[in-house]
């Protein structure tokens, strides 16, 4: 297996460990002081459910009065700094498989919320009209997809699992495994596709991706990838006692498949732009009576 890095992935690596560095805990101290109700800081990994959902957030704390901070980084030292008190919460937790490695290193120091969508799954996507439809044969015909499979962020537990599972499962280890960031898969994704090349890509489901191309998931027949996944908000171990408002609103918070896709399709598909806000407030309305009850 030949593994290449995309260099903007270690330059987004470390500026996130930067922003880490300089993060201070959002606790008591933040929630004594000003007008409002306190800051919140959500780490939130490069993952676009999670761009979402924590966006989401932040527009509803902000309207219940509440300061958020928002920091991003890859989820090892997304856990690491809920572990150490830098982050409040963090609510894109996949479980039992994606993250379970970084649960038995700091579970211990972080406390579970709770899942808000169990629709969860890991994938091998390609196109659709690509001549496999199982990750057996794609050895076989590695040379119908350049022979290359595309991946996403070093520390995403999608990236573990395909190294640690998928690729020697399948005997993949002569392609070329492309491990780069989200942003980087996508536009490869998009350029093959927009050329009619065949192409496979580590993906997962929810994703606004299987809206916006004509993709289907390669079968797993030795179950490498795991089985459907739950995706948990967690918090550091004084979220509860610093914001425990907020903690009880996030330990009942429920989205559907569907929500969360429409939302994603609004974000990242129809919209071509960074500023979220305008965005998260259009979809707030059209979806008022749901987004009301997260906060009932």
């Amino acid at each position: 297996m030949k593994k290449r890095f995309i260099t903007g992935a270690v330059a987004l690596g470390a500026a996130a460990a930067l922003a880490l560095t300089g993060c201070s805990s959002s606790g008591t101290d933040n929630a004594d002081g000003g007008d409002g109700k306190g800051t919140v800081t959500i780490g939130m990994f490069n993952w676009d459910e999670d761009i979402a959902v924590t966006h989401l957030w932040k527009a509803i704390l902000e309207e219940q009065g509440y300061e958020v901070d928002i920091e991003s980084a890859d989820p090892g030292p997304v856990f690491k700094g809920l572990a150490d008190g830098a982050y409040d919460t963090v609510l894109d937790v996949w479980l039992p498989l994606t993250h379970a490695t970084y649960l038995e290193e700091y579970g211990d120091k972080i406390v579970e919320l709770g899942a808000w969508n169990d629709e969860a799954l890991l994938t091998i996507a390609v196109n659709a009209d690509a001549p496999i439809d199982s990750l057996d044969e794609l050895a076989a015909n590695a040379d119908l997809f350049d022979n290359k499979l595309v991946g996403i962020e070093a520390g995403a537990g999608l990236t573990e699992t395909t190294e640690n599972a998928v690729i020697p499962g399948y005997g993949l280890e002569k392609m070329d495994y492309i491990v780069s960031s989200t942003p980087a898969m996508l536009t490869e994704l998009d350029t093959a596709m927009s050329k009619g090349d065949n192409i496979a890509v580590t993906l997962w489901r929810p994703h606004w991706a299987y809206d916006a191309y004509d993709l289907k998931d390669l079968k797993d027949p030795k179950g490498t990838l795991g089985d459907a996944e739950s995706l948990y908000s967690y918090g550091s171990s004084t979220f509860t006692e610093d914001f425990p408002e907020v903690a009880e609103w996030i330990s009942n918070f429920k989205m559907s498949s569907d929500q969360l896709h429409s939302l994603e399709n609004k974000m990242f598909n129809e919209y071509d732009g960074d500023d979220f806000e305008p965005i998260i407030a259009e979809w707030i309305t059209e979806n008022q009576e749901y987004v009301d009850s997260l906060t009932a």
